[in-house]
């Protein structure tokens, strides 16, 4: 799997992940708040942008300004299957 391949993969279970906890609309307006973003109907990512690190980066703190702590817990189990990639936690 490339970078972007990695970055599109983590994104999109962070939106499905989210999808759970907030409810698919909130999740997915969210995700497509954040510049760069593309994010289909169903929370499938089209596109993470120029700089996928700054994109993920971005996605997280929306949710995290959303839900808090609640959010970090949530990821964190996901994060550890992508051990390549690091964002400020």
């Amino acid at each position: 799997m490339d970078e972007i391949q990695q970055y599109t993969a983590l994104i999109s279970e962070i939106i499905k992940k989210q999808a759970i906890i907030l409810g698919p609309e909130i999740a997915i307006l969210k995700a497509r708040s954040v510049s760069g973003l593309m994010v289909d109907n169903d929370g499938k990512v089209t596109g993470v942008g120029v700089n996928p690190k700054e994109t993920l980066q971005n996605l997280v703190d929306q949710y995290v300004e959303l839900s808090g702590q609640i959010v970090k817990n949530a990821l964190g189990s996901i994060f550890a299957k992508y051990p390549n990639i690091n964002i400020n936690k």
